[in-house]
């Protein structure tokens, strides 16, 4: 079964990006790089997207297999060419060159049973998966007001 998840945004002066889902927010960039800090960059919500995945996998599969999960941290880094993101280079990439993730699970499990524990999280984890793997991807040109 395919399901389809939409989200909008509405940019107006400045960075200030409001966001439509099912609890709206805001993204921004810091005042040192022209935003009002109103809210987390757009990298940081991506980071964040993955750990809010990896932390909800985290609570089905516990559930799915009567695990007694008293709770998930997780702590993410990424490394980002800054020079090709501000068009001072063409060389690279504008993605993450790395995502590094560090799951600390509660429950009592042993250290074997966290590691295939944590394995299945990534599998089904869909942020993981479109960070691992090429999704189809447009941007064009459309009238919102008619769409």
């Amino acid at each position: 079964m395919i399901s389809t998840i939409t989200v909008s945004s509405k940019m107006g002066a400045g960075f200030r990006t409001e966001i439509q889902c099912s609890h709206p927010f805001v993204i921004d960039q810091p005042k040192a790089l022209g935003g009002t800090d109103k809210g987390p960059n757009p990298l940081e919500v991506y980071l964040a997207s993955l750990s809010g995945c990896i932390s909800a996998l985290a609570r089905i599969i516990a559930m799915q297999r009567g695990i007694d999960l008293r709770g998930v941290e997780v702590k993410i880094e990424g490394d980002l060419d800054e020079g090709f993101l501000m068009g001072q280079t063409k060389e690279g990439r504008a993605g993450f060159i790395e995502v590094r993730t560090c799951v600390k699970v509660d429950a009592d499990m042993s250290e074997d049973e966290k590691k295939s524990y944590l394995e299945e999280i990534e599998l089904r984890c869909p942020i993981s998966d479109n960070m691992a793997n090429k999704s189809t991807v447009e941007i064009e040109i459309c009238d919102l007001e008619h769409a």
